[in-house]
Parts: C-alpha cells; structure tokens; sequence
C-alpha cells in the first residue's frame, strides 16, 4: 500500500507559517495500491480531501470515501472536493450513521442556509452507504470496522489491508472515557487492540500530552503517551502521531516526537504531503 497524508491536523485547520511544515489541514488519508498511480480509498474527508485532486492530475477520482465520523474536520473537505464534484468521477460514501439515514446524513453541513447545494447536488456518482461494525471489502482492500469511544457521536476505528500489508487508522479516540485504564490515560481496549495488533503503520490520535488530557478528558482524545503505549502493546512496526491539535506548532510537535525516540516503536509525527510506502 502507498499512502499519501492529506491532512493530519485535528479539530479545525490550522493556517500560518508556525504550521506550515507538518500542515494545517484536516483528517484525510489516501490510500492506494502497490504499483497503482491513483489512490482509490480516502479515509476521511477534513479540508485534506481538497489535496487529493493534486494527486489525480486532470482525472476524476473512482473510488470510495470511508468516515470514521461525522465531525466538522472529517466533512468539511466534501463540498470542495473538486476530483470527486465532476460529471466522470464517482465517489461511494460510507458513514457511521442507521440504515436508510445514510443519503441525508450530511444535510447538517451541506444545505441552505450554510451551503449552496446539499451533498446530493454534486456532480459526479455518488452513493452513500450506512457503515456499522465488521468487515467491509473496497476497491480492493479489507476493512476490518470497529466502534471506538469518542466523544460527539459514534465513531469508527479501521484496519486496513491488501493481503501483504496492513495499516490502522484510528484519529479520533478517546479511552479515558471506559476508565483510567493502567496508566491513567484509559484502557487498552479490545476493539483499538484488535485494530492495531502488529500492523505495519499505525496512525493514532495524538491531540494531547497527558498532562492537557487530566484537564480536558471529555474531549475525547488521546495522549501521545496512550498512542506510544499501545503501540509498544500491539507490536506495531511504526507508529505515526496523527490528528494534532491545532494550536501544535511545527516545533512543539518535533520536541513530543523526540521525546518518545527510547521507544520500541519506532515513532514519527504525520505530516502533510508525505507519501508512506507500506
């Protein structure tokens, strides 16, 4: 698999030059196959979704759009996805919402008075499909689906594989919410352990140190000491920081990550255009 980081920036963008090298964009990850040219499976679609079209050149982007939730920085990126809104593209949804809700789903973020045109104006193919735990095969991969705690509605967690590879997709988790687990940073829980478990990259949430999670807890996000930790658990081959929070700047981001060097993971912070080979 080749992924390519759209935007690894949590909650809202973040703009300026104190962000402009690790990025300000949000949650998008996209993924294609060994040898293939074009991504074919998006995870997310936060502003980083704008960034996907630079990786089509002049063709409309065929695939699917996975959501892990329905949050602002996990949306926003549709309206202003210029490779999927064209009459050749075709782009099939799936979204963490109850059978039958899935075509209206987004009405909240794309409708009048906050948008010109709802979701079903776009051009283009598109289909929206509701999403709920278990296996989903795509566009070539497996998606192995579980529920993970995260405050604001239901949230998923991915696994994601291609039959030689494998890698977890997990931005938004807030285990603190089933406890304080062993270290106080929440539990390390059947359904994250099984998303993770010897994977060859793991993205996980890294909003906070832990220091800012004893103070905001019902945010539901994660510790940077809880990704590293679980990482180290599930024998992760690498494990990427992801979903920063905004107010990170470049250099606080690479002071967190050269702290965490004496891991046995090897641990590296998301960055916005970096293309992995996994």
């Amino acid at each position: 698999m080749r992924l390519h980081l759209c935007g690894v920036r949590g909650s809202t963008p973040a703009p300026g030059p104190l962000f402009s090298r690790v990025g300000g964009h949000t949650s998008c990850v996209a993924v294609a196959h060994d040898g293939a040219w074009r991504p074919q499976l998006l995870l997310d679609g936060g502003t980083g979704l704008r960034r996907v079209a630079e990786l089509l050149g002049d063709a409309p982007f065929e695939g699917a759009l996975v959501l892990g939730h329905l949050h602002w920085d996990h949306t926003q990126g549709i309206p202003f996805f210029s490779a999927g809104d064209r009459p050749d593209a075709s782009v099939d949804v799936h979204l963490p919402v109850a059978d039958g809700a899935a075509a209206h789903a987004l009405d909240g973020l794309m409708e009048p008075p906050f948008f010109p045109i709802d979701a079903r104006g776009l051009d283009g193919a598109w289909s929206f499909n509701a999403l709920d735990e278990g296996v989903l095969e795509v566009e070539g991969f497996t998606v192995l689906v579980r529920e993970i705690p995260h405050a604001g509605g239901r949230t998923f967690g991915f696994r994601v594989t291609d039959g030689d590879t494998s890698i977890a997709y997990v931005s938004d988790h807030g285990p603190i919410a089933l406890g304080p687990g062993p270290d106080g940073w929440g539990p390390y829980h059947e359904a994250v352990c099984e998303l993770a478990d010897s994977v060859d990259v793991l993205l996980h949430d890294a909003q906070y140190t832990a220091l800012e999670l004893e103070s905001l807890p019902h945010f539901g996000h994660s510790a940077i000491d809880y990704a590293v930790a679980l990482a180290e658990r599930c024998r992760v081959g690498r494990l990427l920081l992801y979903h920063h929070d905004p107010e990170r700047t470049d250099d606080e981001v690479d002071a967190l990550v050269e702290s965490h060097q004496s891991s046995s993971v090897q641990v590296a912070a998301a960055v916005e255009g970096d293309v992995i080979d996994v």
